[in-house]
């Protein structure tokens, strides 16, 4: 950074400085937990040789509080995989359940709004169809900060509600049921080739609610990749420009995620990870009704606090996932029940 000339390519310029304060981030705690560990006999010895209440008082404090950092820098090195620090874009697809399941999907899109504006992330929608009665069919949106994708990842799969439905008269339980996936947006300087001939691009006028100008012209933009078969929509601009250039990048996202399931070879993950919506299938169940539970059923991880969990907090799910803890016999023979 020091070198003649490092602004003459700004682009670069701020890539190296986005580098190096990526690096700093991860030296400057473990530095400062290095030293507090340090420090910890010195203040053990003061506070025997002080012997009162309130020396240890505050030595039983600074362990706390020396634990909690290293078992925040613990958590930081399990998302050191591949794309882990990139944003994650995320798509809820609504299954069995009908209109309950659509609505289940707006409470999760709101779930996860309200989880990321706790981490401090800016959501952004990229493409909705709404239910025709009510909530969301499916929604692509996309997570941006750091490690988003590293988080989320852990969410990926299919999500289970149970309660007591509030579009039913006669008041009786149902179970809905909604997918969620989840990829890494590529990196600009990832280089991934789509010929023209291999994809078809078709513009239409934007649906649901939209600011003047949205609604009037054709602004959305479908891509199909007709290789694969995939396809991306994105109607969240007014400008056809900006949605192209969104729709495509988020191509190349779900193409580059494609290839490295390839590479992993790995059934469970991904796209393949979540097969049919519905029964069988889900990784987490949410149950508001006879009694109140969310449990993830591949951690065993589970609280009552239900109220909660909708509202954003749902990070020891995702903690005890990205620690690898497995569920109990215990835990599924109650998951079974």
């Amino acid at each position: 950074m020091s070198q003649p000339g490092f602004w003459d390519d700004p682009n670069k310029a701020r890539a190296t400085l986005s580098e190096a304060n990526d690096i700093r981030s991860r030296l400057e705690p473990l530095r400062a937990l290095g030293n507090r560990l340090d420090e910890l006999p010195l203040l053990e010895q003061m506070a025997a040789e002080d012997a009162s209440p309130a020396a240890l008082e505050e030595i039983n404090r600074e362990k706390l509080a020396t634990a909690a950092d290293l078992s925040a820098l613990e958590l930081r090195l399990l998302l050191s995989q591949p794309n882990d620090e990139c944003d994650a874009i995320c798509t809820l697809n609504a299954g069995a359940g009908g209109t309950e399941s659509c609505d289940w999907a707006a409470m999760l899109l709101r779930m996860y709004n309200r989880w990321a504006e706790r981490a401090g992330y800016k959501v952004e929608i990229l493409d909705i169809l709404p239910g025709e009665q009510a909530g969301i069919k499916t929604v692509t949106f996309a997570v941006r900060g750091r490690h988003a994708y590293g988080k989320l990842k852990c969410e990926r799969g299919v999500h289970r509600l149970v309660r007591i439905s509030p579009f039913d008269a006669n008041a009786r339980r149902h179970t809905s049921f909604v997918a969620l996936d989840v990829i890494a947006e590529v990196d600009d300087n990832i280089q991934i080739d789509i010929p023209d001939k291999d994809i078809r691009v078709d513009v239409f006028r934007a649906g649901g609610h939209g600011g003047q100008g949205v609604n009037t012209t054709d602004s959305a933009v479908r891509i199909t990749h007709l290789p694969t078969g995939l396809i991306v929509t994105c109607q969240n601009d007014r400008s056809q420009i900006k949605n192209r250039a969104t729709a495509m990048k988020v191509l190349k996202s779900r193409l580059y995620e494609l290839e490295m399931d390839k590479r992993r070879a790995e059934q469970e993950k991904a796209y393949s990870e979540k097969g049919e919506i519905g029964w069988g299938r889900q990784i987490r169940s949410y149950v508001l009704q006879p009694y109140q539970m969310v449990k993830d059923l591949r951690t065993g991880h589970s609280t009552s606090d239900t109220q909660a969990v909708l509202d954003g907090e749902i990070d020891p799910f995702i903690e005890a996932k990205l620690r690898g803890k497995k569920r109990t016999d215990t835990d599924e023979e109650e998951s079974n029940d």
